[in-house]
């Protein structure tokens, strides 16, 4: 258990993390843009500085995330239909996915790719979206994930073509699933992660430091998202009956529905938004 100063210590996400839990709460499915100078109200209470906030809106607008929308003399952010598609999956991640996977079929997706030395960078991208796709590296080459994952979705962007390969497979015997789950994911940093999250957020009164319940919710929602999108939901009935996952999901859901009234309450108090037409 951390010490209470530990656990008063604010979450240290970066702004672009914190404004995509906020633009998921507040912005998306509204068709409303938020004008900036409310937007940096409400990241005041999250200790983020105006600077910062303006650095991740320009930041986002350039990644065809955010549209500017001028009214008068103020500017307001909309989403763009990319960002509407990227909040979407991670509202899906929270809310629908779940933490543990308890219907996995016996499944395993594979990717195998060869990509020449001359292509270091595409390597090293190609494995980042792996990894962010819940696949674990089995050995040379061969990359796996429970269940079916729409692949193509996923390595679209970086037009590698025939460099890939993306079969389903069942394991047979003499492998076993929990062996390929032992070797290509580490279940121990996965539960370390799901314990440093219920260390924060599994008390009596979490963040006490915190401005309020909107702050909470936002680090909340953040930290959350972070957190199942570093999990390749592994089957359950390969995980330890303790797995923390499960206890982390309850403890997340029982604060997201306790901070939601008031902190919308001090959105609607603080945020100026503008109606955008169909």
């Amino acid at each position: 258990m951390k010490h209470d100063d530990e656990q008063d210590r604010l979450p240290s996400a970066r702004p672009q993390s914190l404004m995509f839990s906020f633009l998921g709460i507040y912005v998306l499915g509204r068709d409303t843009a938020v004008y900036s100078g409310s937007v940096i109200d409400v990241f005041a209470r999250l200790g983020v500085s105006e600077e910062a906030v303006r650095s991740t809106l320009t930041r986002m607008v350039k990644r065809n995330l955010l549209a500017r929308h001028r009214h008068g003399k103020k500017v307001y952010f909309g989403l763009t239909p990319h960002a509407t598609s990227v909040l979407d999956d991670g509202r899906r991640q929270v809310w629908e996915r779940g933490a543990v996977n308890r219907d996995w079929d016996g499944t395993w997706t594979l990717v195998g790719f060869s990509l020449p030395g001359s292509e270091r960078s595409t390597r090293h991208d190609l494995r980042s979206q792996l990894v962010w796709a819940g696949f674990g590296l089995l050995q040379g080459g061969l990359w796996i994930a429970p269940g079916t994952k729409d692949v193509e979705a996923t390595l679209a962007p970086l037009g590698l073509g025939d460099n890939v390969t993306v079969l389903q497979a069942r394991a047979l015997k003499p492998t076993e699933s929990a062996d390929l789950v032992r070797k290509a994911f580490d279940a121990d940093q996965i539960a370390e992660r799901y314990r440093a999250f219920l260390d924060r957020w599994d008390t009596a009164h979490p963040l006490p430091s915190a401005a309020d319940d909107l702050a909470r919710q936002l680090f909340l929602h953040t930290d959350w998202l972070q957190l199942v999108r570093q999990d390749p939901r592994l089957p359950a009935e390969h995980l330890p009956a303790d797995w923390p996952g499960i206890r982390a999901e309850t403890v997340f859901h029982t604060l997201a529905h306790r901070y939601q009234p008031s902190a919308a309450t001090l959105a609607a108090s603080v945020l100026d938004e503008l109606a955008l037409s169909p």
